[in-house]
């Protein structure tokens, strides 16, 4: 039986050009071979399966080939590629630095540094995981990183830049990798598939390329358990069932129900979603990027940010027709709102249908508002065609025939814009919301503020103590005046004034509430130190002091 080798090394990347999603980075690192520009150490950081440490290898492998191509490319035919090939390279070394993290590994590392390749020019030792290594170890490496011999290089990587002593970075040449886009990965497993006579859909390997998040190790990962599952054919089918996604037609089937105000039907599908073992989080985090992916269709401009298959895009077109931009706005919000609550929920279900209630809710509200403005807009028009009859009179005869005879002529032309111009009419006044104006009293306002001042307290107690510093006093019928005593407090409320007045409208029920924060020094008694301020106090209180001084030539 023959063994098997997973997708992940056997498609391994032998040279730069097949290496995917990191032109920039390929292109840069082969040049400096062209040019002779050999760094001693470099740093490749990014997430993880993006090619950090493939490209390493290949610069390893290209760098110390006898036969070099034209296009900066290793041979695979002289001894050093070969072995290498083989994986008995001894110019090429590496280092766990997880499993390799004390001081005596890096001691041991830096006696093996000093010992020259017996074949080829450079020796590369590669440490993978770099971030791993104790500040001890760090510190240990420091002067070797610093001047290796000629015939060292340093391959660091790492999935956690930050976590590296800034003393490391700046020995190294830093190249960050980033992480390889849907259509890449997509266009290698049809490559792969191809290799290995698979039949694959291109929508069931665009939904493996999704879930694999930029990483391509994880997709060609995922590809292998689904070739397992299915056999010689990978379907969308498969893929949604075997890797645990949810089928785009649940939302496509929810938003039809948003449009037509069906809620019952909308809780049916979210049940039959939880039955399928969904968790209740990624349903409501899928939904809202349904929604995103629907404004986005919407523009051809942005289309191009719809990272699905082209059936699903279709589908995406054609659902984004339907509906308008109040709606998937307002959707987004809802959605959106949900998900910040989710994790600190009582009872999580609840709050999603709760969820699903409003999203069926939004049109109808949308429709009422809409018809609660077209009375107050035929009133308009009315008094506009009354004001306008008086200035007719004083219209030439000229002008007076060539109307009568265009009189009963109407352009279809004029009839569409004024169809448009109403439509817009109408959605941009549903887009305005009735602004609430309740009045409110001042120990309703000092209740609202402190409330603000308590759910703020673990994250910025510097600000909570500032807003509790003072007492907001209610001005004017919606104004509240807040005193502060220097302008560093004012530009620190000032930060957090637009989320202070969000929480002051909805708690008070009015959306007209204005802050204003004013300076105001406090008053304080300044102490006498010096004895020229003691004098000058006294003599205010007693003008004949001076004269006293002055005619008995006195000091102080």
């Amino acid at each position: 039986m023959e063994n098997f080798i997973v997708s992940a090394r056997k498609y391994r990347p032998a040279t730069f050009n097949t290496v995917v999603g990191q032109k920039s980075l390929t292109t840069t690192l082969k040049n400096a071979i062209k040019n002779n520009h050999l760094a001693h150490a470099y740093l490749f950081c990014g997430p993880r399966g993006v090619g950090k440490t493939t490209c390493a290898r290949i610069y390893a492998k290209t760098i110390n080939c006898q036969n070099l191509q034209n296009n900066i490319e290793p041979c695979n035919e002289c001894e050093s590629c070969k072995s290498f090939n083989e994986n008995r390279s001894y110019n090429i070394h590496e280092l766990d630095a997880a499993s390799n993290n004390s001081v005596e590994d890096i001691r041991s590392l830096i006696e093996q540094v000093r010992i020259p390749p017996q074949l080829g020019e450079k020796s590369v030792y590669i440490i993978d995981e770099v971030h791993m290594l104790s500040s001890q170890a760090f510190n240990a490496f420091l002067k070797t990183l610093e001047e290796p011999p000629k015939h060292a290089v340093f391959i660091l990587a790492t999935t956690e830049k930050h976590k590296i002593l800034p003393t490391i970075l700046s020995r190294c040449q830093i190249f960050d990798f980033n992480r390889i886009k849907v259509e890449d990965i997509t266009e290698h497993l049809e490559y792969v598939a191809k290799s290995e006579n698979i039949e694959a859909e291109h929508d069931a390997l665009n939904i493996i390329a999704q879930k694999a998040d930029g990483a391509m190790r994880d997709a060609l990962s995922y590809f292998d358990q689904i070739v397992s599952f299915s056999g010689s054919k990978v379907s969308y089918e498969s893929v949604i069932e075997n890797l645990n996604v949810l089928d785009y037609d649940y939302y496509f089937k929810l938003t039809e129900a948003f449009i037509e105000n069906k809620y019952t039907t909308a809780l049916l599908i979210f049940n039959e979603i939880l039955e399928k073992g969904f968790d209740g989080n990624h349903f409501i985090t899928g939904l809202s990027k349904h929604f995103r992916d629907l404004l986005v269709s919407k523009d051809a401009q942005t289309i191009e940010l719809l990272e699905v298959g082209a059936s699903i895009k279709d589908k995406y077109l054609s659902q984004s027709k339907k509906t308008n931009l109040v709606f998937l706005l307002k959707a987004l919000n809802t959605s959106n709102a949900a998900d910040l609550s989710y994790k600190t929920s009582q009872n999580k279900r609840l709050l999603i249908e709760l969820t699903l209630f409003n999203l069926c809710r939004i049109i109808p509200d949308i429709t009422e508002q809409a018809a609660q403005v077209k009375p107050a807009k035929a009133e308009i028009a009315k008094t506009e065609t009354k004001d306008d009859k008086p200035e007719q009179k004083n219209i030439n005869k000229g002008s007076v025939s060539i109307k009568n005879a265009l009189k009963g002529y109407k352009k279809p032309e004029d009839e569409v814009i004024k169809a448009e111009n109403q439509q817009n009419k109408v959605a941009e006044e549903t887009i305005k919301i009735e602004q609430k104006e309740t009045d409110f009293s001042q120990e309703q306002l000092l209740y609202a503020w402190q409330l603000y001042a308590n759910s703020i307290k673990s994250e910025k107690p510097r600000l909570n103590s500032l807003l509790k510093s003072s007492t907001p006093k209610k001005a004017d019928k919606f104004k509240i005046i807040y005193n502060v005593i220097n302008d560093l407090q004012k530009q620190a409320i000032a930060k957090e004034e637009a989320n202070i007045i969000a929480h002051l409208c909805n708690t008070l029920n009015n959306d007209k509430v204005n802050l204003e924060i004013i300076i105001k020094e406090e008053n304080v008694k300044k102490q006498l130190y010096t004895d020229t301020d003691k004098y000058k106090y006294l003599n205010e209180k007693n003008a004949n002091l001076n004269k006293l001084k002055q005619q008995f030539n006195l000091d102080f």
